[in-house]
């Protein structure tokens, strides 16, 4: 009996390990976006400071053609990434840090405004998924 207690626990709990990072919410991410607004459009082929995120999720790095990279994000995009969630969830919340680590080098990002709330970043990744 004790050792079919502690499989399930030990089952219980590699599932809860393998879940899926919190689940955002588009509506709640079109409201956080008006923060993104400023630089970004999710209007296809509306760069402003920043390019159009229109068609982003799981595109690969550099995707919009007419658009000029800040040099990190070039050498970042070097190595190769997908604009994914889990690129996403660590870009949003400091993008310098996470185009270093994907570069292998010190590298700055243009963007400098980062999200810090979790909910808040799953709420625009939704949102991004939408556009």
């Amino acid at each position: 009996m004790k050792l079919t207690k502690t499989l399930t626990i030990a089952a219980t709990m590699a599932v809860l390990g393998m879940a899926p990072a919190m689940a955002g919410d588009a509506a709640n991410g079109e409201k956080v976006f008006k923060k993104c607004a400023a630089c970004h459009s999710v209007e296809p082929g509306q760069n402003k400071v920043g390019p159009s995120l229109a068609g982003s999720f799981g595109a690969q790095c550099g995707h919009v053609a007419d658009y000029k990279y800040g040099k990190g994000y070039q050498a970042a995009c070097d190595k190769g990434f997908t604009i994914d969630e889990a690129f996403l969830v660590d870009y949003l919340q400091d993008p310098s840090e996470k185009l270093s680590e994907i570069a292998g080098s010190k590298e700055r990002s243009k963007m400098t405004f980062k999200l810090k709330k979790e909910d808040e970043i799953a709420d625009v990744i939704e949102y991004l998924k939408a556009h």
